[in-house]
């Protein structure tokens, strides 16, 4: 039986097959662009402040749960985002599945001064081209659905045009992959991409072989406070929070709840 994951990626390298863009002019305009906003330094500086630093994730459907908040304005949301202390802000762009876009990026992007990470399925070159022509300031790369030899590969045009990299693990062996790839962001999925149960007990486990070095983010199924602290004592620098945000009468007071959780 094919799962999320399955269906997903297949459709994402359906696509992918089908570009006969010229990948070097592709790659080319990239490297012409103004500098990104710098993505794992923001981060760096919450933690600095004494925060728990969020990545707020403007998200309109999952596969998995249906709509969660389809009309949202990506401006306004970004806005009201910014305005509770967010460190950066994390864009779907996938529509087919997610019901994102390039425009929600876009637009989330002119409307504050937060770096920016697409959320998407990256499966080639043109991807990560793609992430950076269109504004992104990080581009993820999902360590369970590429080869090794991929992951290294796209990290590495990434690095070459200009565009920061948070690469998403599950357990050991992906976290070597990244580490291969010279990952200087890494994200803990607590989210079975297979199954998209939450286990909120693969991130505890996984900070501690993360290292120092790293900045170490745990993404997806972060509830409340209580989640953050422990994801905080477990070593993390960021979280990234969709669901929760985008749920929420008002994003703006979660997420001050969540930047200042105390470890215990």
């Amino acid at each position: 039986m094919a799962t999320y994951l399955d269906r997903i990626l297949e459709r994402h390298r359906e696509v992918a097959d089908a570009d006969v863009r010229e990948l070097a002019g592709l790659a080319q305009a990239a490297e012409a662009l103004p500098p990104t906003r710098p993505f794992a330094e923001s981060l760096l500086a919450a933690v600095d402040r004494g925060e728990l630093a969020v990545i707020s994730e403007i998200k309109r459907r999952s596969p998995s749960k249906g709509a969660l908040n389809a009309e949202l304005d990506p401006t306004v949301m970004a806005k009201t985002y910014e305005s509770g202390g967010s460190a950066a802000l994390s864009v779907l762009t996938d529509g087919e599945f997610f019901g994102g876009s390039i425009d929600d990026l876009q637009a989330a992007r002119a409307a504050v001064l937060l770096p920016v990470l697409r959320k998407d399925f990256t499966v080639s070159a043109r991807d990560v081209c793609d992430a950076r022509l269109m504004g992104a300031d990080c581009v993820l790369l999902i360590a369970a659905a590429l080869s090794r030899a991929e992951l290294i590969d796209l990290h590495t045009v990434a690095d070459d045009i200009g565009i920061e990299v948070l690469v998403e693990i599950h357990d050991e062996p992906e976290l070597d992959v990244a580490l291969a790839a010279g990952a200087r962001l890494v994200g803990v999925n607590q989210r079975d991409l297979v199954t998209f149960e939450v286990d909120h007990e693969r991130a505890v486990r996984m900070a501690g072989v993360i290292p120092s070095d790293v900045v170490k983010v745990a993404e997806s199924g972060v509830r409340g406070p209580t989640d953050a602290a422990a994801l905080h004592a477990a070593g993390y620098h960021a979280v990234l929070v969709g669901e929760t945000l985008v749920t929420a009468k008002d994003p703006a007071s979660v997420l001050r709840t969540l930047r200042f959780c105390r470890a215990e």
